[in-house]
């Protein structure tokens, strides 16, 4: 399984998410500014963590988006299935059985043997991914407990100096 840009944005999405107030929707203009992509790819993009329950959409002149639940309740491997689906690293196409048509009982028990480490993988990656939170992102990222809070629609506020300030008083 090769992850793609799609979780890198959703990823991102979701920490512009995360640090701004929830009472105050991020609205849609932002996110496309901020990830400077296509808005029609952005906005499938953010109806999956919609559909997953990550985001809620909220509508009207002060819509936009926001988390469902706090940085510390979301999971990495939970904006992954979001976006890139379940994890499945082998794709089983049956060729064992193919290449080894003479030897049907050894084929079949290469194919399981295979499929069960490969199983085992993905088990042991997603438990990983599972304990990685948003918030230990953030907090590994910035040093610091608490999460800063900012309004991205501001876009005229100079975020970065505001970034640094809140990060010199940690």
């Amino acid at each position: 399984m090769k992850l793609t840009k799609s979780l890198e944005q959703a990823i991102c999405i979701i920490t512009l998410l995360a640090t701004q107030n929830n009472q105050i929707p991020v609205t849609s203009t932002v996110i496309n500014h901020r990830l400077n992509g296509s808005p029609t790819y952005i906005k499938k993009l953010m109806r999956k963590l919609v559909v997953h329950q990550l985001v809620t959409s909220v509508s009207g002149n002060n819509g936009g988006f926001t988390l469902v639940k706090p940085p510390n309740e979301i999971s990495i491997l939970e904006i992954i299935e979001a976006v890139e689906g379940e994890i499945n690293t082998y794709p089983n196409s049956g060729l064992i059985d193919v290449v080894f048509q003479d030897m049907q009982v050894e084929a079949h028990q290469g194919d399981q043997v295979l499929s069960a480490v490969f199983h085992q993988a993905d088990t042991l990656w997603k438990d990983y991914l599972a304990k990685q939170t948003v918030a230990d992102l953030l907090f590994q990222t910035l040093g610091r407990e608490a999460t800063p809070i900012l309004n991205w629609n501001d876009l005229s506020q100079p975020h970065e100096r505001l970034f640094k300030k809140i990060l010199k008083s940690k």
